[in-house]
């Protein structure tokens, strides 16, 4: 990561035609890419490179844990959190049961 010599902020690589150069965004400064700059670019990931999987499949992929279903007696439930009241309390994790559905939650 480059700073610019100028006024500090981070610099970033800009596309001009055929050639890259190293842009300030704050105040305008650049300077012509090199070869150590080259590598630190990282690709960014287009939508091609994310893998879509139908509903029909029945995949699951969240993870599951051993958890009693009140509703059923199933024994393993799927287990997420969510952060639902203020940020300064614990998050809220929620079990669905594989088999019936049924979502409890604890609060923490």
């Amino acid at each position: 990561m480059d700073f610019c010599p100028k006024c500090g902020t981070r610099l970033t690589p800009k596309k001009i035609g055929e050639q890259t150069l190293m842009w300030c965004r704050k105040c305008g400064y650049t300077r012509k890419c090199e070869e150590s700059d080259m590598i630190k670019f990282v690709k960014k990931r287009s939508r091609e490179d994310l893998l879509i999987i139908p509903q029909e499949t029945g995949l699951k992929t969240m993870p599951t844990v051993k958890r009693i279903c009140p509703k059923c007696g199933n024994d393993t439930a799927y287990v997420w959190e969510v952060q639902t009241r203020s940020g300064d309390e614990p998050a809220t994790q929620f079990y669905r049961c594989t088999k019936c559905g049924y979502t409890t939650r604890l609060y923490g």
